[in-house]
């Protein structure tokens, strides 16, 4: 009798996280994000600036710089929105503008000095 209870047991246990899976749940969910605002992508877009120049990714003079534009570009896996900066204290002409990129839903993608 223990050794069928034991059984049991082991396998209520390796079966039971299976009963928690399934779609909808958290940020595992497959289901596209609605998008957001031009407004909202700005702000995101300035949040990431900050928070590159507090990590010390991006030097201190673009701590204040504020977007130049906002514009949804399609690249190959879809569109996307794409924050400018620009930044004239910067000596080298090649890293005066930054480029942001989001989704559509929001979600950080990166940033470059090149657009692409």
């Amino acid at each position: 009798m223990k050794k069928i209870s034991a059984c049991l047991l082991v396998l209520f246990m390796l079966s039971s996280p299976l009963v928690f899976a399934g779609p909808g749940g958290g940020d595992h969910s497959h289901e596209p994000a609605a998008p957001i605002s031009e407004g909202e992508a700005l702000k995101k877009a300035s949040g990431i600036v900050a928070k590159n120049v507090k990590k010390g990714k991006l030097p201190k003079s673009w701590g204040g710089v504020k977007p130049e534009k906002i514009i949804q570009k399609t690249f190959k896996k879809g569109p996307e929105w794409v924050v400018t900066f620009d930044n004239p204290k910067v000596e080298n002409k090649d890293k005066q503008t930054l480029y942001v990129f989001l989704s559509l839903s929001g979600k950080y993608l990166g940033a470059n000095f090149s657009g692409n």
